[in-house]
């Protein structure tokens, strides 16, 4: 029987993965295209970063701050939204968002550059694609995801507090002492250590499915979406093994 082409592109993208890992310990990085890619992972995605945090703090409070208040428990409303945040929704949420925006990208630059023979053609020079393309993607993604997920965390907390306050009274003294009180000290490194292996995740396989691009442009797309959908299950499922790892 012959193996689905989905799993062959799954184990080639970890074996690209691996050997732009070990080019990157190496030193062997591309430095030019590393600051583009900087820029497209962290800037480029900051404002979508943004407004989700502000919508998922701000959503959070309405559904959840209403009924602690009816209850008399008003005062825990920062320290639950605080957990949900550091734990799970913004390192989740802010891999989601980084598939949509940086991976497809990686992926559709990729996939195009190895249909229009330009993979070919820097392989003929005698440079490494990996390492030309893959290891500025990787390092970038490295980089700005953590930093992506402490931005969402910052402003989803603002937001919750914002609206706490205005929506139901709840002092802002209140809510930030709450916070302080129910995040552990290991919160915030697990949270970061969970954006850097999601970073690492979205990069590996956006790559992968770029450069194990077959056909003509109209393969590009279905690329994308490929690259797209097998990062957002990976991520799923990592996800379940880290919190199980880090909080169980």
């Amino acid at each position: 029987m012959r193996t689905p082409r989905w799993l062959r592109r799954l184990g080639a993208s970890l074996l690209i993965g691996g050997q732009a890992v070990s080019s990157a310990a190496k030193g062997k990085i591309n430095f030019l295209d590393l600051s583009d890619q900087l820029m497209e992972a962290g800037p480029g995605s900051f404002l979508i970063v943004l407004i989700t945090g502000i919508a998922a703090g701000t959503v959070f409070n309405i559904q959840v701050a209403a009924e602690l208040s009816r209850q008399g428990a008003g005062s825990t409303v920062g320290g639950i939204l605080a957990i949900g945040l550091a734990r799970e929704i913004a390192p989740l949420l802010t891999a989601t968002l980084l598939t949509g925006k940086v991976a497809t990208a990686y992926a559709a630059q990729l996939g195009t550059m190895k249909v229009t023979e330009q993979i070919d053609a820097i392989t003929m020079l005698s440079t490494d694609p990996v390492e030309y393309l893959v290891v500025p993607r990787l390092i970038a993604m490295v980089i700005m995801a953590p930093v992506q997920c402490l931005l969402f965390l910052i402003v989803a907390l603002w937001s919750g507090q914002v609206s706490s306050t205005n929506l139901y009274q709840i002092p802002p003294d209140v809510f930030w002492t709450s916070v302080r009180t129910w995040l552990s000290t290991d919160d915030l490194p697990f949270m970061l250590i969970k954006a850097l292996v999601f970073g690492v995740l979205i990069a590996v396989l956006a790559c992968g499915w770029g450069l194990t691009t077959k056909g003509g442009p109209k393969e590009v797309g279905t690329s994308t979406t490929g690259a797209v959908v097998m990062t957002l299950l990976t991520v799923s499922v990592m996800d379940v093994l880290l919190t199980q790892i880090l909080f169980g």
